[in-house]
């Protein structure tokens, strides 16, 4: 048994933590999770700047991933979709209304030049052996700017999840600029949806956004639905607005969906409602307004990562340094290897060395001679010629060595002379290479990603203010019947949220909501109040214990309680006497005749005695019995 647990434990732990790195969640460097990353790599692989079928990409991608093409082609779509890594041909499906996209053999995609631009280079890429050790695959794309804030991201995985919100393209390129300057900077989400966003609880995607639909009021009568939330499709949102309708929230005569390339959803008022006055109603019971929360977490050094905005920009702006150095670093030793090789050729023919070598039989005497007649001019080479040079060397065809051009040669290495020094001069300032870099994309690419969530403070819609009425309640004392249907004298004016507390003379209560017509008893005992619960109304009341015919008071206010639910008061076996909510009453107590007794009353202000809960006993009055209470003149 013990066996089969460490099995089962060793097992789960295993498959959680491939569901974790291999599936849900993205990585903090490229923004990818790993299906995604292996189809932009294949598309890399396969770019010849022509559109390739979408079944083509699944197919050639499934040399890379485990999995079968659906999947695949469900990926590939998703990222076409977001608009900035694959261009598209073909129905790829509808953002707005959720229409699926069309077969993967009728649809083509290719890398956009953002991607080429900015994804990939082999020298700065590490692979790793494909699922079944027959190709390679990147174990994370060289990104240069920070794709899983650009694009967003979504992820379930055991024991955790991640939900990403996009961001807009320019904004996160100047935000990256600004930490490069030591500037401060803000960052907020952009939808590709639009609509209007209150992100004053975005806590740098820590915390949430509240977005609305924009509304357009085109005359007094109809209201068009031009932009919706992110999440939401043309669809759900119109479902939404007839359950508020059936529900009685909103009144509508009819509702149109005209969504093609751009959402459109009209809507027609009945007699007596007017446009302006439906907005707020629309916010408040439909999906034309809805909350988003945020929650970051990434995969860095193999591990989760719960973050926040500002500091995945700080990483990716710390990367961007790192992979422009080493591109400089790698084009300054192609640069001394061309400036070698051509100083050497030139040495090798200017100084006829192949005429030493031309009456040798033997190979390996050719190359000790070759090697010999270089020694004199190592000053002037960045390094020691190698046997693989020497080979080139041979290898010189004999027009080339009679037609040799020494000027152009000279000029070549001038040329990347220059070269090397602007390479050089780089390196000891990459950061305003990296300056540098950020603003030639935003130059080449920003206009193509202009924002399109407008931001706004929204205010939040009272719905319980929106829904609030005020009503008269009735209660017939003669029949014991209350509520909005009865007709009496006895009224009480409320609103429809409000409930109502029912005090009865055997000393219990009962809180219940407002009805039409109820008849309210308790055992067949008499209604001696009715009135609003609002947990404020204070309640005095007195009481007679008939054994010792004492007198006793109390005040108290119903704070908690259960609708419908009986309670007490009064202790079992007294009597009321009293009841009121009015203050400054003040009672006369007349006691009960006795031989020599002297005084036959008293008055008291029950104001004077304290305030407690419902079920303290009451302050005895006097010490004499009682005969009757009323109220004082």
């Amino acid at each position: 048994m013990e066996d089969i647990k460490q099995l089962m434990q060793r097992h789960y732990i295993k498959y959680a933590s491939y569901v974790i790195l291999d599936r849900a969640i993205p990585n903090v460097i490229d923004g990818l999770k790993p299906v995604q990353r292996r189809i932009l790599y294949t598309l890399w692989l396969m770019h010849d700047g022509k559109l390739h079928k979408v079944a083509n990409v699944a197919g050639q991608t499934m040399a890379l991933h485990p999995h079968g093409d659906a999947p695949i082609t469900e990926a590939l779509i998703n990222i076409a979709n977001k608009g900035y890594l694959l261009d598209q041909q073909g129905n790829f499906g509808n953002l707005f209304t959720g229409d699926p996209a069309a077969a993967a053999r009728y649809i083509e995609t290719r890398l956009t030049p953002l991607a080429k631009e900015t994804l990939f280079n082999a020298d700065l890429t590490s692979t790793i052996p494909s699922y079944d050790g027959r190709h390679q695959e990147p174990t994370c794309l060289p990104a240069k700017i920070p794709v899983v804030l650009l694009q967003g991201a979504d992820g379930i995985a055991v024991g955790m999840s991640t939900h990403i919100f996009p961001h807009n393209f320019l904004e996160l390129l100047e935000a990256e600029i600004a930490i490069l300057e030591g500037k401060p900077f803000s960052i907020l989400p952009d939808f590709p949806t639009g609509g209007i966003m209150d992100a004053s609880d975005y806590n740098k995607g820590k915390g949430k956004v509240r977005l609305r639909a924009k509304i357009e009021v085109r005359d007094a009568k109809s209201l068009v639905i031009t932009e919706i939330c992110y999440g939401t499709t043309t669809e759900s949102l119109i479902r939404s607005i007839d359950e508020a309708a059936k529900k009685g929230k909103i009144k509508i005569d009819a509702i149109n969906d005209y969504t093609a390339e751009k959402v459109e959803i009209e809507i027609k008022l009945p007699r007596g409602q007017y446009a302006q006055d439906l907005l707020e109603a629309l916010y408040a019971y439909t999906e034309c307004q809805v909350t988003l929360h945020s929650q970051i977490v990434v995969i860095k050094d193999n591990y989760p990562w719960e973050t926040d905005v500002d500091s995945i920009l700080r990483l990716h702006t710390e990367k961007l340094q790192e992979y422009l150095q080493r591109e400089l670093e790698l084009e300054r030793d192609h640069l001394n290897e061309k400036i070698f090789e051509k100083t050497l050729e030139q040495i090798f023919i200017e100084n006829r060395l192949y005429k030493r070598i031309e009456d040798l039989t033997s190979y390996e005497e050719v190359h000790v001679t070759i090697a010999a007649s270089l020694i004199p001019f190592h000053s002037q080479l960045l390094r020691i010629p190698t046997e693989q040079d020497r080979e080139r060397l041979l290898s010189i065809p004999i027009r080339r060595i009679t037609r040799f051009d020494l000027a152009k040669n000279q000029e070549e290495i001038l040329s990347h002379q220059e070269q090397l020094t602007r390479v050089e001069k780089d390196l000891k300032n990459i950061i305003k290479v990296a300056i540098r870099y950020l603003n030639s994309l935003i130059k080449k690419f920003a206009s193509e990603h202009k924002r399109k969530t407008e931001i706004q403070v929204i205010q939040q819609v009272d719905t319980r203010a929106m829904e609030t009425r005020q009503i008269t309640v009735c209660f017939d004392p003669t029949t014991g019947f209350i509520g909005t249907k009865v007709t009496s004298n006895y009224t009480i004016e409320c609103t429809n949220f409000d409930k109502l507390l029912v005090i009865f003379k055997d000393g219990t209560y009962q809180i219940i909501n407002i009805p039409e017509k109820q008849y309210v008893h308790h055992k067949g005992n008499k209604v001696v109040y009715v009135g609003i619960a609002d947990k404020k109304t204070i309640i005095n009341v007195v009481y007679r214990d008939p054994e010792t015919h004492y007198v006793y008071a109390k005040r108290f206010i119903v704070e908690k309680f259960i609708l419908d639910k009986y309670y007490r008061y009064l202790e079992e076996g007294t009597t009321l006497e009293f009841i009121s909510t009015q203050p400054g009453v003040s009672l006369e107590l007349q006691f009960i005749p006795k031989p020599r007794q002297t005084i036959s009353k008293m008055q008291f202000q029950i104001d004077n005695i304290a305030v407690k809960g419902v079920t303290a006993k009451g302050i005895r009055i006097s010490n004499r019995e009682v005969k009757k209470v009323i109220i004082a003149k």
